[in-house]
């Protein structure tokens, strides 16, 4: 019997690209590094507000420079990513609380479900610059995910109650006592201490707190083909 695994929890946001970088990086290697993933939907809009942070697109030289760096990125991590041509109705205006309360139910009913569901998410939003607020949309995506459509609108008609809003804002608190101030956020815990550290570059870092090997965003032994 192997040692047991390490657990590792990723908050994150289906509207934040890094996330979704972070999020593949963490889900070819949990075999790999033999550690406890979980997936812990979050809010952005109230970590963001918690932390007193601004969107790096709010600034126009980050937002110009953002274009350019996730698009290499994608190439990098072998993500098909790329920018919503109405950047900023897609990030400031339309936002993300459908979608992560969406994700929060999954979670709560069908966890086995929620890697593919996110995945989906994001490939609606960051690379088909398809819309994730309209109940429609997150449907179709939990659809292609391999939910069932009664599931699917079954979970939907959950996303206004108490229990569901609850859990999204509670995770998002958690996040935020951990210190988050943006997303993705990893929270690693090994051996009695607890390590936070943010962004999608510094799973480099976690490979040598966890004691082992990284072997770049695209590890031999897994496909990335998305």
């Amino acid at each position: 019997m192997g040692p047991l695994p390490r657990t590792v929890e990723l908050f994150y946001d289906v509207l934040s690209p890094y996330s979704w970088l972070g999020f593949e990086i963490l889900c070819r290697y949990k075999n790999i590094w033999n550690v406890h993933l979980q997936l812990r939907p979050t809010f952005i809009a109230g970590v963001m507000k918690n932390s007193g942070n601004r969107p790096p697109a709010l600034l126009p030289l980050k937002a110009k420079y953002m274009t350019n760096d996730i698009k290499l990125l994608g190439q990098h991590f072998q993500v098909p990513i790329q920018m919503p041509k109405d950047f900023f109705s897609v990030i400031l205006e339309k936002g993300s609380l459908s979608a992560m309360r969406f994700l929060t139910a999954v979670n709560l009913e069908h966890p086995e479900l929620l890697e593919k569901v996110s995945r989906e998410l994001w490939m609606r939003v960051w690379s088909r610059d398809e819309d994730i607020t309209e109940p429609q949309s997150i449907l179709a995506a939990a659809e292609k995910a391999g939910m069932s459509t009664e599931g699917a609108r079954a979970l939907l008609e959950k996303i206004s109650t108490p229990q569901v809003k609850n859990q999204l804002k509670e995770t998002t608190e958690a996040a935020c006592r951990y210190g988050a101030f943006g997303l993705p956020f990893t929270v690693a815990h090994l051996d009695g201490q607890t390590h936070m550290l943010f962004g999608s570059d510094r799973m480099e870092l976690l490979a040598h707190l966890l004691g082992e090997k990284w072997m770049g965003p695209v590890p031999p032994a897994v496909s990335a083909r998305l």
